[in-house]
Parts: structure tokens; C-alpha cells; sequence
């Protein structure tokens, strides 16, 4: 059950995740593949694809946060925030996360895309919560109640999990939650 506590989401050293910093997501479980990245599904077209790195190692990219809520600059459990990968690509597109109606190839799930909600009055589909699962260990999920409170979502099965298709790694909703853990990016 998703947890509706307004405590701060805490990195690996214990301190609160902060608007606008760098932070790798990587699996909570090594075994579990890699930190979280880019995937080209369509051979060089747009959009890239939210997926994770097939092997745990230093690959990846960091991604920031922004909190849903005007000037709030702790990410807080439970509140909508966007996260975005802190990296340029070739697409002319955002590379804010957005679940999309697209499917994987042999489910149902639908998948995480990159790019902006063209949804002019209620951009909802970039706005996702991290929800503490226990022991340091957080879920990511997506029902984006504050960015659109008239809105009426079916949040039965918005967990964010991982949907392996073609030996690559891609988030996914409609499954198990993947257990998660955020790491800040030192920069040099």
C-alpha cells in the first residue's frame, strides 16, 4: 500500500534527495541489473526509451528531480515529482520521464518513454512519487493525483518495474515494483 507519510526520500548516505541535484536510481538488488538509463528501442528514432542498464556497474545516467509542489525543494514520499535524465541527446525532445499507452512487444505493460506530456491543461503523464517500501528501500509509481486533482486515474497497477524484451531492459508499469535506491553523482 502506497504510503502517504510527507517524510523526505533519502539518498545512500541518508540525506534528503534535493531539487535539482544529480542522482543515479539503480536497483536496491545488485542482481537486478544496473542503474537506470537510456534504451534505443527503434534503432535511432525518437523517443528513447526509460530502461536500465542489463549488468550493475558505474554505467548509466544521473537524473534530477522537481518536485510537483511551487518552490518545494526536498523530494518529498509520496508527492508527485518529475524526473528527468541530466543528459543531452539527439532527439530535439525532453528527456523528462512520461509513461506512455505504448505497450511492450508481448504485454500489456505500458512502457516509459522520454519526453514532455502535450497535454496542455493537465500534463500528467511525467509526474510520477516514490513511495518508501521499508529498510532504506523505495518504489517508484505512478498516479499523479497532484498534478491533476480532478482527474479520476486507475492506480491499481502503476508500479514501476522492469519489462525485459529483445535482452534490453525497460521500464514498465502494470507489474511488480523493482525495488530501488538513489545515489548522488559526485561530480568531478
Amino acid at each position: 500500500m502506497m504510503s502517504m507519510n510527507r517524510f523526505s526520500v533519502l539518498d545512500t548516505t541518508g540525506q534528503p534527495l534535493q531539487r535539482g541535484i544529480q542522482y543515479y536510481i539503480k536497483p536496491a538488488v545488485t542482481e537486478n541489473g544496473g542503474r537506470f538509463t537510456l534504451i534505443d528501442r527503434r534503432n535511432g528514432t525518437c523517443p528513447f526509451y526509460v530502461g536500465q542498464e542489463n549488468l550493475s556497474g558505474p554505467d548509466g545516467f544521473p537524473v534530477t528531480f522537481a518536485p510537483f509542489a511551487e518552490g518545494e525543494t526536498v523530494v518529498k514520499e509520496g508527492r508527485d515529482i518529475k524526473i528527468t535524465f541530466a543528459v543531452s541527446t539527439i532527439s530535439v525532445q525532453s528527456t523528462a520521464w512520461k509513461r506512455s499507452n505504448e505497450t511492450g512487444q508481448e504485454t500489456e505493460r505500458r512502457l516509459i518513454v522520454t519526453g514532455e506530456d502535450e497535454n496542455e491543461r493537465y500534463p500528467t503523464g511525467n509526474y510520477f512519487k516514490i513511495v518508501r517500501e521499508g529498510n532504506g528501500l523505495y518504489s517508484l509509481f505512478w498516479c499523479p493525483y497532484e498534478a491533476c486533482p480532478i482527474c479520476k486515474f486507475d492506480c491499481t497497477a502503476t508500479w514501476v518495474g522492469v519489462l525485459v524484451e529483445n535482452g534490453k531492459r525497460l521500464l514498465a508499469l502494470d507489474g511488480s515494483a523493482l525495488p530501488v535506491e538513489f545515489e548522488r553523482h559526485n561530480i568531478d
